[in-house]
């Protein structure tokens, strides 16, 4: 199993990025697949997460009704678009994935959840 997480970079307060996680090893179908995130001197912090029937989304406060997380099965491909970025969202953004284990709606909210975990790409958001 293999994530490969992209679409990070430097961006204005104010601007939004769109990161993909793009799967190999794995149907998205089977697997809830989060994002985190750890800033510069800080812990992992779990964001949000998708599960297998992408009928259940889970967003951490700090980034909810400004981010949306989604999934193109046809790519095995999860998006986590987020606007009105703030310096605060600085941090290295990570996707891990877990089985469902027979219940598609299953989606932890926490980093101890996942079992597959991909590097990371960095998000810099600096005026």
């Amino acid at each position: 199993v293999q994530l490969q997480a992209s679409g990070g970079g430097l961006v204005q307060p104010g601007g939004s990025l769109r990161l993909s996680c793009t799967a190999s090893g794995l149907t998205l179908d089977s697997y809830a697949i989060a994002w985190l995130r750890q800033a510069p001197g800080k812990g992992r912090e779990w964001v949000s997460c998708i599960s297998s029937d992408t009928s259940v989304t889970y967003y951490e406060n700090s980034v909810k009704g400004r981010s949306t997380i989604s999934s193109d099965n046809a790519k095995n491909t999860v998006f986590l678009q987020v606007n009105s970025l703030k310096p605060e969202d600085t941090a290295v953004y990570y996707c891990a994935a877990t089985r469902h284990y027979g219940s598609p709606r299953y989606c932890p909210m926490s980093s101890t959840g996942y079992t597959y975990w991909g590097q990371g790409t960095l998000v810099t958001v600096s005026s």
